[in-house]
């Protein structure tokens, strides 16, 4: 299970890569296998504002429905057309072609709350 380092994780299995004042946002490996093939992801509209720690989605699998939880605060200004097709493009790339939305972030201190990619492993992945 692949859990990449120099990126942001969230309790809620987001990753987060800082690029200047945005944000890109993804599910991780460890959350996507755990729930299994993704059928379908409702993903916010652009120029929506998230809140972190606030729902801004749900994802579908073959096993659950779960909410997706905003890891930091800001404006979406973009998101990945490719899952309303290819939704398991989040589990055959999670960290790539499967990421989920970018925003503008309105706090970056909040960026601080997040886990580093070594507590997030020791955190879920029990090797």
């Amino acid at each position: 299970m692949e859990v990449i380092q120099g990126l942001k994780y969230s309790e809620n299995h987001h990753w987060v890569r800082v690029e200047g004042k945005r944000a890109v946002i993804g599910m991780t490996d460890f959350a996507q296998e755990e729930f299994g093939m993704v059928m379908f992801a409702e993903l916010p509209e652009i120029g929506d504002s998230l809140l972190a720690g606030e729902p801004f989605g749900s994802m579908e699998s073959v096993k659950t429905v779960t909410e997706l939880y905003a890891p930091v605060s800001g404006t979406v200004v973009d998101i990945n057309a490719k899952l309303q097709k290819e939704p398991n493009l989040i589990n055959m790339s999670p960290y790539g072609q499967g990421w989920l939305l970018v925003i503008e972030m309105s706090d970056p201190a909040e960026l601080e709350s997040l886990w580093d990619a070594d507590r997030y492993k020791e955190t879920y992945i029990h090797e």
